[in-house]
């Protein structure tokens, strides 16, 4: 039996929130209402979900207009891709994205390679970082979309954003950022950052899975990839889940009273397992840039170690938390993300990522401690990867 139940896999998923669960419970049953119904329950659940697309817009600071509801952040930014690509191969067929985006854009920009369109994955430094620069020389006659991760869901580098929006609106290019991870944990402005698309996720910041959205600035060309009743401005048919809508907008209201105040107090912890693990642990290196990085992320990679072995010792000492390898594979590749910053692949499998949340204690940080260099050595000794 595990005598302790730690979670430090907060970038994965988020638990909801209770204050969140109670603004969901009545839409799921005496609010039950279809938003494109005319009768009171209909209505009761459209002034729910107008209410909902303002408070998200808010944590933004977009225009409500502009807030377009999807399942989840993969819907987001396959609508991004996708919508824009389509909408606008008239004016051109080139998409820039980087080369350390999650794999819902990786996936797209492969998808969209297949139909004709042809994609620049730019390179990043060690840190993950791209060069605003690289961007400027890499745009186009032909460039319609430019798609910069905000912040990195594995090694937590926070891209220079606004920079590169700058340049994609001087140069009359889309601009759109992933900032399902970043969003709710750290200030987003879209009129300061200068992006025309921006996708969040509800899941990533105590809100349930099932909702997530994409800011489309107005007057932005774009296409919808599901068609039927016409929801969402016409980009994005589907019966509205109210209730997940409903908890999303709960989230963004918490998250801008107390974002300030928890990220100081994450940044604390998070840097207090840095310090620890680099000191207490000999051939442990960080993952990602020293500061621009996400005030919940740590990530390392350990010399001698094999991350999936790993993940399952700290898991028997109660310890939840991932590796950069995607286990889900058959072929067991490394993380993209860590060979972009230079990892060779047996170093990105020993990599660790430990992402902080609403309910981490510095106790617990100090249980890792203690446990983490033991489990470290432990492994060391059986290991083939010397």
């Amino acid at each position: 039996m595990r005598k302790k139940k730690i979670y430090l896999d907060y970038a994965a998923t988020t638990p909801v929130d209770p204050r969140v669960l109670r603004a969901m419970l009545p839409y799921f049953s005496e609010k039950f209402g279809n938003t494109m119904s005319l009768h009171y329950f209909g209505q009761e659940a459209k002034e729910a979900l107008e209410e909902s697309r303002e408070i998200v817009a808010d944590l933004m600071g977009a225009k409500p207009s502009e807030i377009i509801f999807t399942s989840s952040a993969t819907e987001s930014n396959n609508l991004a891709l996708k919508g824009i690509a389509f909408a606008n191969k008239e004016k051109g067929n080139h998409i820039i994205i980087s080369s350390i985006e999650h794999s819902c854009i990786m996936e797209s920009a492969k998808w969209l390679e297949r139909q004709g369109f042809e994609i620049t994955r730019l390179k990043v430094d060690k840190y993950g970082l791209v060069d605003p620069d690289e961007v400027k020389r890499a745009i186009k006659k032909n460039t319609i979309l430019v798609s910069i991760i905000h912040a990195n869901n594995e090694i937590g580098t926070i891209e220079p954003i606004e920079e590169i929006g700058k340049i994609c609106k001087e140069r009359g290019v889309y601009f759109h950022t992933d900032a399902a991870q970043s969003f709710g944990k750290i200030p987003i402005d879209v009129n300061k950052m200068n992006v025309d698309l921006l996708t969040a996720s509800s899941h990533k910041m105590y809100g349930p899975k099932g909702a997530a959205a994409l800011f489309v600035r107005e007057g932005t060309k774009i296409e919808p990839i599901l068609h039927g009743g016409g929801h969402e401005a016409g980009l994005r048919s589907s019966t509205v889940n109210v209730p997940a809508i409903v908890g999303f907008a709960k989230a963004c209201e918490i998250c801008k009273k107390e974002m300030e105040k928890e990220a100081k107090r994450l940044i604390k912890l998070r840097d207090k397992l840095i310090k620890g693990v680099l000191e207490k642990i000999p051939g442990s290196h960080l993952n990602g840039h020293p500061t621009k990085r996400l005030p919940n992320n740590a990530n390392f990679w350990f010399e001698g170690v094999e991350g999936e072995s790993l993940v399952i010792q700290l898991d028997l000492m109660g310890i939840s938390a991932s590796t950069g390898s995607a286990c889900s594979s058959e072929k067991l590749e490394p993380s993209h993300v860590l060979l972009a910053i230079g990892l060779t692949p047996e170093q990105a499998h020993g990599s660790l990522r430990l992402s902080l949340g609403r309910w981490t204690r510095k106790e617990e940080i100090d249980y890792v401690l203690e446990v983490l260099p033991k489990v470290i050595e432990k492994l060391r000794k059986i290991s083939p990867v010397k």
